[in-house]
């Protein structure tokens, strides 16, 4: 049977079609390809500037000793010590007051309330303020306020004991300044338990607190822990919000308690690379302690990726 004019011109349009369709769809595709390659090529050219400037400097005096002669020679260990302790009050302080808000949110409202929406508006409006603002906050809040309260209520001594810069409210306002993200990511878990879990614990007479304990929380644990790696990322790096409410600019000892200054790492980069008498003698302290910062960032976020995947693999297994 031999086809006719008309099938073979329709093949042929066929034909051209599929071909201007997949050249189409390749067009997005290399370019996406593209921007891919892009970051990865910018981001290895800042690993490689930060390690080929700061590997010489990385050795044990480096790591275990204290800044001499105006930080031009000696280590940085008070400021290893200082962005670790940090870091985990501000997990303490943060992560807990994220998780509730997320409950509250998907547990005891309703999607279309005013408190909701009221709620998720502030939520919104915190994630955008500039971390400046978040550390001129903490200074009025936490320090003028809450901090010299508590020195007026129990200390007669005319010195300043809380109401000082320190490394609790630096914590606390770091704390402020992730607990966006820690929500969101708490509520995106929520939201991907199954409801069947729910009815079933309802189903056996389990109350609403003991469904949250026992089977919500649990289920929405790696979630959680992926809220705890954004806000270890984001707050490990501030320097604006710690400028006012705790880093010291030079503070060779190590912080023994809540209200005690400390020195950080982020913070020792910015005083070192603009403060310094003299920046080509401590350029290689600079880079290494940049090196430093981008090494323990990772560990930390390293440790609870690792803790995040032993709950997830215990989940799948029970």
């Amino acid at each position: 049977m031999i086809p006719d004019n008309t099938t073979t011109q329709s093949i042929g349009v066929r034909a051209t079609m599929t071909q201007t369709q997949k050249s189409s769809g390749a067009i997005p595709k290399n370019l996406t390809l593209i921007a891919v390659l892009t970051i990865i090529l910018i981001l290895g050219v800042i690993i490689f500037n930060i390690i080929f400037g700061g590997i010489r400097s990385i050795s044990w005096t480096f790591l275990s000793s204290p800044p001499e002669h105006g930080m031009t020679e000696g280590g940085i260990f008070p400021a290893i010590f200082g962005t670790v302790a940090l870091v985990i009050l501000m997990v303490i302080f943060g992560v807990p007051i994220g998780v509730m808000t997320a409950v509250y949110l998907q547990e005891y409202t309703r999607p279309d309330s005013i408190i909701t929406r009221v709620i998720r508006i502030a939520i919104n409006n915190l994630a955008g303020v500039p971390s400046i603002v978040f550390g001129l906050f903490g200074l009025g809040f936490f320090i003028s306020f809450i901090g010299r309260g508590i020195d007026k209520a129990f200390y007669n001594t005319g010195q300043p004991v809380w109401g000082q810069p320190a490394i609790i409210w630096a914590s606390l306002t770091l704390a402020l300044l992730t607990l966006p993200v820690v929500i969101v990511s708490t509520e995106e878990a929520l939201r991907a338990i199954p409801r069947e879990l729910k009815e079933a614990s309802y189903a056996l007479g389990a109350t609403k607190l003991q469904t949250i304990r026992r089977v919500i929380l649990p289920q929405a644990m790696p979630g959680i822990l992926t809220g705890a790696i954004l806000a270890i990322s984001r707050g490990a790096g501030e320097v604006a919000p710690i400028m006012f409410t705790g880093a010291a600019y030079y503070l060779p000892s190590l912080p023994t308690k809540l209200n005690s200054q400390f020195m950080e790492l982020g913070y020792h980069v910015y005083v070192m690379a603009t403060q310094s008498p003299d920046v080509e003698k401590t350029k290689p302290i600079l880079y290494g302690t940049v090196l430093v910062l981008l090494v323990l960032t990772f560990l930390l976020n390293f440790t609870a990726i690792i803790i995040r995947s032993k709950m997830r693999s215990r989940r799948v297994g029970g």
